[in-house]
């Protein structure tokens, strides 16, 4: 997969006004993907939104995907009722996307099937771990499900990626 920002614009410091809107675009889809489809699990409800995360991690920049998974995922938790898990997601959901990254996009082309499955392996573990950390400190319980939610994802966003690399969006 190869990404749709020029790689010299990931290395400036500022934002141009293409990566601004592209970013609030996809934390928008973030926010659709976690708020609407919610399938309740211990401590929380598993979503889509790590798979359109993941998605992101194939097809757009990392400023992007970083700023698009964390906000996106917090509006979430802001709109629904989990206004005490905005931190922990901003936190968690940052290093999720940035794993994924690095271990799938290091060199910004396109990935081996091996580093996507990796990849989301990886992030998914990052996530349900960190998730559980969280809940055991807030809660003082442990929140097993976010185990499968991140396998889940990982399927979809596979699966997704497949297919969308079809498309002239993987075609680039």
């Amino acid at each position: 997969m190869t990404s749709s920002v020029h790689p010299s614009s990931s290395s400036s410091t500022s934002f141009t006004v293409r990566e601004l809107c592209l970013a609030a675009v996809m934390a928008a889809v973030v926010f659709l993907a976690t708020f609407v489809p919610r399938i309740p699990i211990p401590l929380g409800y598993a979503h889509l939104g790590d798979a359109a995360i993941f998605l992101m991690v194939l097809f757009l920049g990392r400023r992007e995907t970083l700023i698009a998974a964390c906000f996106g995922s917090a509006l979430s938790d802001l709109l629904g009722v989990f206004p005490l898990w905005i931190v922990p997601t901003l936190i968690i959901k940052y290093f999720m996307a940035d794993i994924a990254w690095r271990v799938i996009r290091p060199d910004q082309r396109r990935a081996s099937l091996t580093r996507l499955v990796v990849g989301f392996l990886l992030a998914s573990a990052w996530m349900a771990a960190a998730y559980t950390l969280f809940g055991a400190m807030l809660y003082d319980s442990l929140a097993a499900g976010l185990i499968a939610e991140g396998v889940l994802n990982s399927a979809i966003a596979i699966v997704a990626a497949g297919i969308l690399q079809k498309t002239p969006l993987g075609r680039r």
